[in-house]
């Protein structure tokens, strides 16, 4: 495992790392988070992904058990976290109409004490505003994610599928008040949608030293081809809370062209996955590559990947090019 700055930052953080979306709570108990991440820190990895959004909290929950137990030193582990819709959300009742879709201080202010409190921890090493918030003044947000930091809640703070007008705006506001700066931005990124990273962030990675820390490099199971004959049991896309993935997984194009990387995969030795996986990462603007696992030996395969790497050579890569990017977004 090797390590790569968070953009301009001078944190290091390892260039594979380990998320809980969908997984955690929903297939992941404590003893199994407690069994992966104890894989992942063997591996080499520091970084972990978590929002308060994910499992209505009890991702954030169980990842802070599961650490607790393992007993890392705060050292030894980056957590991140992501505010944004807030928790309880689509519930019956009143509206709260300062604790969810908001990127406004009085939100910002509470869900760090909470998510602090499920993760047992005294400050959360990174901070995402987990999507933009129209409705807020910028300078509002920028200010209260300054707060965190100054205060001792949070070290970093970032934003995730954030416009690259909006990113620059808020570190314009940042420079111009002299306040702590986004240093990285959270985006999607795989073989099917690259424009985002590869096209609109490109004057920001100079111009502003951004960072990256990649989300879905398997288009959600897409690129596993375990969708080319339908939505098989047990996998995301049989998920009643993941009902929205299913168009997508099932694209007949998309499942089309997997099938054609298949061989490509296996004359590198490794599988679909660790193709993907290993195409995100060789982006050298990745500061690194959030793996995403319901099992123990899915975490070992996918971390194989770094095996393959090396293998792609520019011949490669550009049979990868032909079979993927004119469906890429």
């Amino acid at each position: 495992m090797q390590y790569r700055r968070l953009g301009s930052s001078g944190l290091q953080v390892s260039e594979l790392s380990l998320g809980s979306w969908v997984t955690f709570h929903n297939q992941v108990d404590v003893a199994s988070a407690k069994a992966m991440l104890s894989a992942a820190f063997d591996a080499g990895i520091n970084f972990l992904d978590n929002a308060e959004v994910y499992a209505n909290g009890q991702s954030e929950t169980i990842m802070g058990e599961a650490l607790r137990q393992l007993g890392r030193s705060p050292l030894d582990v980056v957590v991140s976290t992501k505010f944004f819709w807030g928790l309880d959300r689509g519930k019956a009742g009143a509206p709260r109409v300062n604790g969810q879709d908001t990127l406004n201080r009085k939100y910002l202010h509470h869900a760090i004490e909470g998510s602090l409190k499920r993760m047992q921890r005294e400050c959360i090493d990174l901070v995402y505003c987990h999507r933009p918030d129209p409705h807020t003044p910028l300078e509002e947000t920028v200010w209260a994610m300054h707060d965190l930091i100054h205060r001792g809640k949070a070290l970093y703070w970032g934003t995730s599928e954030w416009s690259a007008a909006d990113i620059r705006s808020a570190w314009d506001i940042a420079e111009r008040h002299h306040l702590h700066k986004p240093v990285v931005e959270q985006p999607q990124y795989h073989l099917f949608h690259r424009q985002r990273v590869e096209v609109e962030y490109a004057p920001l990675y100079e111009g502003i030293g951004l960072g990256l820390t990649t989300w879905s490099p398997l288009a959600s199971g897409l690129l596993t081809g375990k969708y080319r004959a339908g939505i098989p049991a047990g996998s995301r896309g049989s998920m009643e809370n993941m009902a929205f993935l299913r168009d997508g997984l099932l694209d007949a194009r998309k499942n089309a062209a997997v099938a054609q990387l298949e061989p490509i995969a296996a004359e590198l030795g490794g599988n679909l996955a660790q193709l993907a996986i290993a195409w995100a990462h060789r982006n050298p603007r990745v500061s690194t590559v959030i793996l995403g696992a319901s099992r123990l030996e899915q975490l070992h395969d996918n971390l194989r990947a770094l095996e393959l790497a090396p293998r792609l050579t520019p011949e490669v890569l550009a049979r990868i090019e032909a079979i993927t990017k004119p469906l890429a977004g």
